[in-house]
C-alpha cells in the first residue's frame, strides 16, 4: 500500500511540476519573461528527474505482479 501512495506522490508531482512549466512557458513566450524561462527550465529538469523514479517505480511494481 504505501508504494502505492508513494506512486501516486510522484505522479502528482510530475503533474504539478508540467502544470508550473506550461504557466511559465506562457509568460517566456507572450510576455518575453526571461525569468519565467528560467523556471519553466527548471521545472523540465525536476520532471526529467522524477520521470526517471516513476519510471523504475513502475517496473518494480509490473515485476512485483
Amino acid at each position: 500500500m504505501n508504494d502505492t501512495v508513494q506512486a501516486q506522490s510522484t505522479h502528482d508531482q510530475i503533474v504539478s511540476l508540467y502544470d508550473s512549466y506550461i504557466v511559465e512557458q506562457t509568460k517566456f513566450e507572450e510576455k518575453g519573461n526571461k525569468a519565467a524561462a528560467t523556471r519553466a527550465r527548471k521545472a523540465l529538469g525536476e520532471m526529467g528527474k522524477l520521470a526517471k523514479t516513476r519510471r523504475a517505480e513502475i517496473q518494480d511494481k509490473k515485476n512485483n505482479m
